[in-house]
């Protein structure tokens, strides 16, 4: 009987899904984005789960939520400390934690993963969850490189997922790319659309392809930066140089490379290369391959194409 519920409840109409409000988001992973998703959500009003894999882990999640919303209150309530503490306190009883993802998501509005950047784990966790949230529930993968179609496939409600790309620092950010597949209902879209925007936040609709809009754009321009440098066609100081007198970027694209992590760019277009073979774009940088293999991944050890940073603070990056 309880099957046979189930499957009406699948049934639904797509009028009766777009009708349902989010209200309760669950965040599976609370690293440093699912924890910023978890506090821009509950900052805005919605019941926030956030899920992972032990509690030592989710104390220190809200911890940092608790210090960051600090911060947050320092700038925008320096006058009225009482209306801040209020915010901060009103944003923190809209969290709550688990370690039981099935349970949480059986009341879920929307589910947004944001776990490690693997396929096959991403696969297993949503078709998990498949089964046991409601007919209404979007899935959504804040995935910054993996098809969502191919994550979307271990799931039966393919209408009712898609991509939600936020950017990090999740707080400070104001983008999010809301990625469709061919077989995301608009519905789905506008909900989302709409969520983001409730969110604070300024959301763009793109397809399901490599890297989405964003990064899509980004890493092959850095990747290039690397051939060019590589190629001896210029030296790392005047190619950065010429990237920030000559386009006003706030950083060159090698020093950004090592603020991104060139492990993290080598992943990346390790992934799209092997997906689109006869792309040059995503052809491999014998340098950045040695680099990686010499451990030098930039700023997070200390030595990439450049050494000795110190402590700075970005607005573009590649969010994993």
């Amino acid at each position: 009987m309880a099957f046979f519920t189930h499957q009406i409840c699948r049934s639904l109409s797509s009028s009766a899904v777009r009708n349902v409000a989010i209200k309760h988001v669950t965040i599976i992973g609370s690293g440093q984005m699912g924890a910023g998703i978890a506090q821009v959500a509950a900052s805005t009003g919605h019941s926030v789960t956030l899920v992972d894999t032990n509690d030592d882990v989710l104390k220190k999640a809200i911890k940092g939520i608790e210090g960051n919303l600090k911060r947050v209150v320092k700038k925008k309530f320096s006058d009225k400390p009482e209306a801040g503490e209020e915010f901060i306190q009103k944003a923190l009883q809209n969290v709550s934690t688990s370690t039981d993802a099935a349970s949480v998501v059986q009341g879920s509005d929307l589910v947004v993963e944001a776990i490690v950047e693997n396929m096959k784990i991403k696969q297993d966790l949503f078709g998990g969850l498949d089964k046991l949230a409601p007919a209404h529930t979007i899935f959504a993968s804040n995935t910054s490189s993996l098809s969502i179609t191919d994550i979307a496939s271990s799931t039966n409600r393919l209408d009712r997922f898609a991509g939600l790309h936020f950017f990090n620092p999740v707080p400070v950010m104001k983008l999010v790319e809301v990625i469709g597949t061919s077989a995301t209902s608009q519905e789905t879209l506008d909900s989302l659309l709409n969520f983001s925007k409730i969110l604070g936040k300024t959301p763009v609709s793109c397809k399901d392809t490599p890297g989405f809009i964003v990064n899509r754009l980004l890493l092959p321009y850095l990747i290039e930066a690397v051939r060019m440098y590589e190629r001896g066609h210029g030296s790392k100081e005047d190619i950065d140089i010429a990237m920030k007198l000559g386009c006003g970027y706030p950083m060159g694209p090698l020093e950004l490379s090592d603020y991104v992590g060139l492990d993290t760019m080598k992943f990346i277009m390790d992934h799209w290369s092997a997906a689109n073979p006869e792309d040059p774009s995503f052809a491999q940088s014998e340098l950045l391959n040695k680099l990686v293999a010499e451990g030098k991944l930039g700023k997070k050890t200390g030595e990439g194409f450049y050494n000795g940073y110190q402590p700075k603070i970005i607005l573009v990056q590649i969010c994993a």
